[in-house]
């Protein structure tokens, strides 16, 4: 197999994107919106076009992203989000039947710590906590350089835990704004860009909300570097202070001192994630 020549897929929210990673690049990608459609079918065939358009003899594996549940051993893609006709789908045996190459598969937040991990911002690391800050809250991880998963593919479900009156999602991403400041994400970022004192104390509350799952994401897997991702991230200058002030009475002094926090830089991260799972299950330097 070729190492240096993968096919990466996000399929995203609304978009599916296919890539053609080479030698650690991305030399070409398609990008269509998803097409509603109550078959599964009619999914699946755009995603075999869209591949077939990127596809080279070089390329050497397929790996691909979704936002949702995954048996990751089987390949089956359980109840995708915002892809209401997809509620078991044996992708994997599909496509590996249709273009005779491996596919691996994940979840969208293991994509992103990987890519991190293979191209981003924790090359360097060996121990990488990756909190995708979007419409949810959800994390993946490295452990000794590799992705944990967890046998259900559920391994980071931090969103999940209780908080409050509720759970950290509710808190710790954009559904913080619409649940309890009646207002979009968006908009809270608009106007804290132009110095609204209100939108200023909303994401002085939201970095505190965050701080506060992140000492649970310390404590439960003590990483050394926490990398945030998700369209929330671009905040980050309103709610870096609070964050950092609400991890003041974390427990062990020498372990909040040495952990590093950085932002995702690149755009492109989802496909390159989904191309690394290749990288991961091979475990390819």
């Amino acid at each position: 197999m070729n190492k240096r020549s993968l096919i990466g897929i996000d399929l995203g929210a609304t978009n599916v994107r296919v890539a053609l990673v080479e030698e650690n690049e991305i030399t070409s990608i398609s990008s269509e919106p998803i097409k509603n459609s109550s078959s599964p079918e009619d999914l699946i065939n755009q995603i075999r076009v869209l591949i077939s358009k990127e596809l080279t003899d070089k390329v050497g594996a397929i790996g691909i992203g979704v936002p949702s549940v995954v048996d990751v051993k089987e390949g089956i893609v359980y109840d995708v989000q915002n892809i209401p006709s997809w509620k078991e789908v044996p992708l994997k045996h599909i496509l590996e039947k249709d273009f005779d190459r491996p596919v691996f598969i994940n979840n969208d937040a293991n994509c992103f710590v990987l890519g991190e991990k293979h191209f981003g911002k924790a090359k360097n690391y060996s121990s990488v906590a990756g909190l995708i800050l979007g419409t949810g809250f959800a994390a993946g991880l490295i452990f000794n350089n590799r992705l944990y998963s967890g046998p259900n593919c559920g391994a980071g479900e931090v969103g999940m835990l209780p908080y409050r009156d509720s759970i950290f999602e509710h808190y710790c991403s954009g559904q913080f704004f619409d649940l309890h400041k009646n207002i979009s994400g968006k908009e809270a970022y608009r106007r804290a860009l132009e110095d609204d004192e209100e939108a200023l104390e909303m994401f002085d509350e939201f970095g505190h909300h965050l701080g506060n799952a992140l000492k649970a994401v310390m404590y439960a897997y003590d990483p050394e570097l926490i990398v945030f991702g998700g369209g929330v991230r671009k905040a980050y200058n309103f709610f870096k202070n609070s964050m950092i002030a609400s991890l003041r009475d974390f427990a062990y002094k020498k372990s909040i001192n040495k952990i590093k926090i950085e932002i995702s830089e690149n755009e492109q991260i989802a496909v390159l994630g989904a191309a690394a799972l290749v990288l991961d299950s091979l475990n390819f330097d």
